[in-house]
């Protein structure tokens, strides 16, 4: 590669071995990934900063770029994305054989500092040995980690498998039961965003489904003394909340249907406007239905998840209409045993076990970063891998030049399912609400605010074994918060003084936004 020309050369891929095997016998193995580093990029005769005003991930080299011109002379392609951070070249299929290589370029931000911590700045063999690890126990990455979270779900169910012609003996490409098959589907007009040609063209003013993560801070009029002496906030995380409640999650995978007057089943997912208005919740507690936790007024849309709720809280249902699917099924099932095995393997090796007790266990998280960065920035690329995932089921139009009721290049794909997303974040703001039920019927303990899946709690010491709730014997109380390494399992997210969390909430803040120090993000991969 020294010799500043670009390496397009058919037996070098060949014979190098790069690429990974399918992840289902459906599948497709992963294309050979090269990662550049800016002095390989140099070398390459590629610039080492691609220049211009635009956003640096939207940067593209010219067409008219000698390295372009030798890549098209060398009779391989660019696909229509042309050559920015993740290029993709290749060579049309010849007989079974597709040839695809995917190029990083580090220098040109290919990678989120937010999903890939400090991996830009890595020695080679660290940066190789964070995107190998990466590769084998999650995909070789294909761009951001929103787009390798969205590409796993693909690789895990194929949309279509081999199947034998009985009249002619031949094998055919068939739809492979369980996964969302090769077309895009609209969404009902409840599950689509307002700029959705499904609403825009049917005028449709019914209201929306808002199955969002919270967003609330308990009102400051209902903190109590006791509360306000206490001296902590302490603030607790659950593990990659989405990826617990996508496990056994049954989602539609047929086009949605529309009923007048129907009987709630827990059973069927979909979107059900129904009025929940007269649910009583504790006020020192969020509503489970809304993502600002206000109590809802009137009729509106929820996903299954969220109207059985009210039912397990001892309350009729009555809906007024809803969009439903008859096919359905675990479509997520298999990304979450993969992504949850990646998790817990990767924090063991940065020392955060199973087999740790609770104290032991807040100590090796304490540390768990600085045991090996790499490995650390792994877990980090994880864990945007399934937020960034979910998000992308509802990609939203990108770009100044984009006019209500266009279609968007992302509901091209089969994967833009706002209704499964819908499903995942319903079920894990109702896992959260649960727990903050349970916490409150046995420890007397109320929240001060939530943030997705970070909760504040007020605690007469520093740390979360002074406030959580243990039986005699020292095990963890079932059914509130407990701590640990894996999928739905809590962590310290940090501490403060309670009169910096007074001060906070009365200026109108979410403290758990800022407990950890910072400001904490509130990403849903959009």
């Amino acid at each position: 590669m020294s010799n500043g020309h670009f390496p397009a050369d058919r037996q070098t891929l060949r014979g190098s071995g790069l690429g990974a095997p399918k992840l289902n016998r459906y599948g497709k193995d992963s294309d050979p990934l090269i990662v550049l580093t800016a002095a390989a990029a140099v070398k390459l005769g590629l610039p080492e900063r691609l220049e211009g005003h635009e956003q640096r991930r939207s940067l593209r080299l010219p067409e008219d770029h000698p390295v372009v011109k030798q890549v098209v002379k060398a009779k391989w392609r660019l696909t229509q994305r042309g050559f920015g951070p993740w290029a993709r070249i290749y060579r049309k299929a010849q007989g079974r054989e597709r040839q695809c290589v995917q190029l990083a370029i580090l220098s040109w931000d290919a990678l989120d500092e937010r999903s890939w911590p400090g991996v830009a700045e890595m020695e080679p063999a660290d940066i190789a040995r964070v995107f190998g690890v990466y590769a084998r126990r999650v995909i070789t990455p294909r761009g951001s980690t929103a787009v390798s979270g969205l590409e796993l779900m693909t690789a895990l169910r194929p949309p279509t498998r081999a199947v034998r012609d009985e009249t002619t003996g031949n094998w055919v490409s068939a739809y492979n039961p369980g996964s969302l098959g090769t077309e895009p589907m609209d969404p009902a007009p409840p599950e689509a965003t307002a700029e959705h040609p499904v609403v825009v063209d049917s005028g449709w003013t019914g209201g929306f489904l808002n199955e969002e993560a919270y967003q609330w801070v308990r009102p400051v009029d209902l903190l109590t003394d006791e509360e306000c002496i206490l001296p902590f906030a302490v603030g607790l995380d659950l593990n990659t909340a989405f990826l617990a409640a996508a496990a056994r999650l049954i989602v539609g995978l047929s086009a949605p249907d529309h009923f007048v007057g129907p009987k709630f089943n827990s059973k069927i997912p979909g979107s059900w406007l129904v009025n929940l208005s007269h649910v009583e919740v504790d006020p020192r507690l969020p509503s489970p239905f809304t993502p600002d936790g206000t109590r809802p007024t009137e009729p509106a849309w929820y996903q299954t998840h969220t109207v059985a709720y009210a039912q397990e809280l001892g309350y009729s249902v009555a809906p007024l209409e809803a969009y439903l699917r008859r096919e359905t099924g675990a479509y997520l099932d298999p990304w979450h045993d993969r992504l949850k095995a990646a998790y817990v393997d990767t924090l063991a090796d940065l020392g955060v076990t199973k087999d740790l007790n609770d104290a032991e266990f807040l100590a090796a998280m304490e540390r768990h970063k600085e045991v090996d960065p790499a490995m650390a920035a792994v877990l980090a690329a994880i864990k945007a891998t399934v937020k960034g995932g979910i998000g992308k089921l509802r990609e939203r139009p990108q770009g100044k030049k984009y006019k209500e009721g266009e279609p968007w290049p992302a509901l091209q794909r089969p994967t833009w399912r706002p209704d499964i997303r819908a499903a995942v974040i319903s079920k894990a703001r109702v896992n959260m609400h649960r727990k903050l039920r349970n916490m409150a019927t046995m420890t007397g303990l109320y929240p001060l605010a939530v943030l997705s899946d970070c909760v504040v709690y007020p605690s007469p010491g520093a740390s979360p074994l002074d406030f959580l709730p243990y039986a005699a014997s020292g095990k963890p109380q079932p059914g509130g918060f407990r701590l640990g390494p894996t999928p739905g399992l809590a962590k310290l997210e940090g501490v403060q003084s309670m009169l910096w969390a007074v001060d906070l909430m009365e200026q109108g803040y979410n403290p758990a936004r800022h407990i950890k120090g910072g400001d904490a993000v509130l990403d849903e991969g959009e």
